[in-house]
């Protein structure tokens, strides 16, 4: 337990840090550091930009949307991007198995009962109460999740103390 609690404590952190700080940090490195080193030097731009606030106000203006013009590009145009998913989708492994939860517990069960049911329906056989047992389970199981109740073992004990097994 405590090493899972470990590793999610990094994860969080490299989130944090790659998506918050860092970002922050290195667009007001990068502003102050152009500002006072290369801008306050020059005097047709020291004309242009006399003070940190307007060059912050004409960086941020200009630069947001050339920024998100480049992560538009990078998401819908660049092959850069397919490759991030093709790698993401083969490292996960919730992409060739069941994820825990509904789709185990509730979604699956649905399926592989429908399709026994048809089975059972093409060659005219009747319904055991075994399988009138399971279907009643995922029904109960289905009420549960309409509810906003978790199913299952793994019903993230963590956000509530409702449970249906």
């Amino acid at each position: 337990m405590v090493r899972r609690i470990a590793f999610r404590a990094w994860f969080y952190f490299r989130q944090g840090w790659a998506q918050y700080f860092a970002f922050l940090f290195a667009a007001v490195n990068t502003m102050t550091v152009t500002y006072y080193l290369a801008i306050k030097d020059i005097p047709v731009l020291k004309d242009i930009f006399f003070a940190f606030w307007v060059y912050l106000i004409f960086v941020s203006g200009v630069g947001i949307p050339i920024l998100v013009g480049v992560g538009y590009f990078h998401y819908k145009k660049s092959r850069a991007y397919h490759a991030e998913a093709d790698i993401t989708t083969e490292s996960n492994p919730y992409y060739y198995k069941l994820p825990p939860g509904y789709w185990k517990e509730v979604i699956m069960p649905t399926y592989l009962i429908v399709t026994t049911l048809l089975m059972k329906i093409t060659k005219n056989e009747k319904i055991t109460e075994e399988e009138l047992k399971k279907i009643q389970d995922i029904q109960q199981k289905m009420d549960a999740l309409i509810k906003g109740e978790f199913i299952g073992t793994e019903s993230s004990k963590f956000l509530s103390d409702k449970k249906t097994n």
